[in-house]
């Protein structure tokens, strides 16, 4: 599944994104719209930890869903 997918579908992919980043809120997601960029830095803030390491967490789900 591609990003472009993600973001079309975003309300159906919150749950998924919830499942796997259980700290994001609601607030958050409604936030980050299904853009990517969003999603990383929210990542950051509420786990603290580095920007690459949060790209490498969403590229590792994006390809899960995938699967």
């Amino acid at each position: 599944m591609n990003w472009d997918q993600i973001a079309g579908n975003w309300k159906q992919m919150n749950g998924k994104v919830r499942e796997k980043w259980g700290k994001l809120t609601d607030d958050d997601l409604a936030v980050v719209e299904g853009k990517r960029d969003q999603l990383i830095g929210r990542i950051q803030e509420r786990y603290g930890v580095a920007k690459e390491h949060a790209e490498d967490q969403v590229k590792a789900w994006e390809k899960g869903l995938s699967s």
